[in-house]
């Protein structure tokens, strides 16, 4: 599995927020370091949509981004909160 800068594309920008989109023949961009090459690019609460397995069987998936130090991304599976 390897991230490709180039199927990284900024969907909307705004207030220091940034929407994503990211298409991966990959089965999964949860694993450890995927974004890490991305790091100069990618801010904590930054919104991923993800097409994955793009070949196979698509799906798509949302992650936020949950931490970035520089050079170590890390994103977790996106999930809205419940309405009250």
């Amino acid at each position: 599995m390897t991230f490709a800068s180039s199927n990284l594309s900024v969907l909307a920008y705004a207030n220091t927020f940034t929407l994503w989109h990211y298409i991966t023949a990959d089965t999964s961009v949860e694993t450890s370091n995927y974004f890490d090459k991305a790091a100069n690019m990618l801010r904590v609460n930054d919104l991923i949509i993800t097409t994955i397995d793009s070949d196979d069987t698509p799906e798509t998936k949302f992650y936020i981004v949950t931490g970035n130090d520089g050079s170590a991304v890390t994103v977790s599976l996106f999930s809205a909160p419940a309405p009250e």
